[in-house]
């Protein structure tokens, strides 16, 4: 069967399996973080305590990130995938009858957020890693881009659902309905053909500890670069939440409803960025910096729009390059690393991804405190913009100096000089 190009990657059996279970877990974890959160606030009445419950959930990838992506790297994958899932249906369950309990306290609540927090952890790695498996080198950057796409139609789907079901059915409702959506994935990963996987090769004897992957990432500069711009635009370039939040009770004077509309552009802008990934032959470090001053750029100047209207018009783009930035790094990250290591850099882009989010989260939200709103996105936009220009010019330095070595190399034995390799042409960065 014949795919276009932007859909290349449902050729495979295993990958179209894959897509279509994790289109229904993510939904109902969306469910259940909204039921969640409508639980833990019911409770407290406090926006802080259901802020807690988030951190919860995100803090055990910052401190247990790396044993996860040494667990990818040793164990087989499935086995690895399958295991969280049961879990976490476990645990989805056991919110339910909590729910069904009608507690007056969120300590438990607070336990199994944070279990679910460590399983996530110590699974997400090797999520990633067999995310490489069932789509292959070839189509994998194909493969990450339609998962964003589906991943942002899911969150949206789920939230729909559960603020549908919330009131219809109750909250208990939708934990048990997540606890079933683990079983989509479950399944799948019955059927799927063992002949059709794209294995890869299991860590080596002497590096199969953290040390080993942490080693690796520190000896290559691209990847350091890139996790560093990563990190700068997702900390003060990223956390739309509290800037749009801000802009719409602030200056633009929208309210909640105003805050509603701008989550929705983003979530369209989004879907298109993933679009545009998947629409993509390859994804080279020339358009991760492309997003990334698209994303700056853009955040810089919404800081001066006047009205509603003209801000959800920056929102658009600045989604959209977001998701090229995010499909970009989970690509390069993936193909330019090797086989018997990728747990362990996966989960170093993963500890990347939630430090951002903890430190961006508070920091943009104290610089609107101080400065008003207007001025954060502003000096933060700014800051990203010079920050991505180091990376760039950080990556050709690194480029310009891999071209010498490997020219001055046969050189020196007398043999022909070969052209550079095509991880580091200029097409590549």
């Amino acid at each position: 069967m014949a795919f276009p190009v932007m859909l290349r990657s449902l050729r495979h059996r295993n990958y179209r399996l894959w897509a279509v279970a994790d289109f229904v877990s993510i939904t109902g974890t969306w469910m259940q973080n909204l039921a969640l959160n409508w639980l833990i606030l019911s409770i407290t009445g406090s926006a802080t305590s259901m802020g807690l419950g988030l951190v919860m959930q995100t803090l055990p990838t910052v401190l247990l990130g790396p044993w996860g992506g040494v667990l990818a790297d040793r164990l087989p994958t499935r086995w690895v995938v399958a295991s969280g899932q049961v879990v976490k249906a476990v645990l989805s369950v056991l919110l339910a009858f909590l729910a069904l309990s009608e507690p007056s306290g969120v300590g438990l609540l607070y336990a199994i957020s944070l279990a679910t927090g460590v399983t996530t952890a110590l699974t997400a790695p090797a999520l990633g890693r067999f995310g490489s498996e069932v789509v292959g080198p070839d189509d994998l950057s194909n493969g990450i881009a339609l998962g964003s796409v589906l991943s942002s139609a899911a969150r949206i789907l789920g939230m729909g659902l559960a603020g549908a079901a919330i009131p219809l059915f109750g909250v208990p409702a939708v934990f048990f309905a997540d606890g079933a959506s683990f079983l989509a994935v479950l399944v799948a990963l019955s059927f799927m053909r063992k002949r059709e996987f794209f294995p890869l090769p299991p860590s080596a004897p002497g590096e199969r500890g953290i040390v080993a992957g942490f080693r690796y990432v520190l000896r290559e500069p691209r990847l350091l670069i890139m996790f560093g711009l990563a990190f700068v635009l997702g900390s003060l370039g990223r956390n739309y939440q509290v800037t749009m939040a801000a802009m719409s009770d602030g200056p633009l004077g929208a309210g909640a409803s105003g805050y509603g509309v701008l989550s929705v552009v983003l979530a369209v802008g989004t879907v298109l960025g993933g679009v545009f990934a998947a629409s993509r032959g390859r994804l080279p470090m020339r358009l991760l910096l492309a997003a990334a001053t698209v994303c700056a750029l853009v955040q810089t100047l919404s800081g001066a729009a006047p009205n509603l209207l003209l801000f959800a018009a920056a929102i658009l783009p600045i989604g959209a390059a977001a998701v090229v930035l995010d499909t970009t790094v989970s690509t390069r990250t993936q193909l330019d690393s090797p086989g018997h290591l990728r747990g362990r850099v996966i989960s170093a882009q993963g500890v990347v991804g939630a430090a951002s989010g903890a430190v961006g989260g508070p920091a943009l939200g104290a610089l609107c405190d101080t400065l008003g709103a207007r001025t954060a996105l502003m000096l933060a936009g700014a800051l990203c913009l010079t920050t991505t220009a180091a990376a760039a010019y950080g990556l050709d330095r690194v480029r310009r100096a891999r071209a010498a070595a490997a020219e001055r190399a046969p050189a020196a034995t007398g043999a022909a000089v070969p052209q550079p390799v095509p991880a580091l042409t200029a097409a590549e960065t």
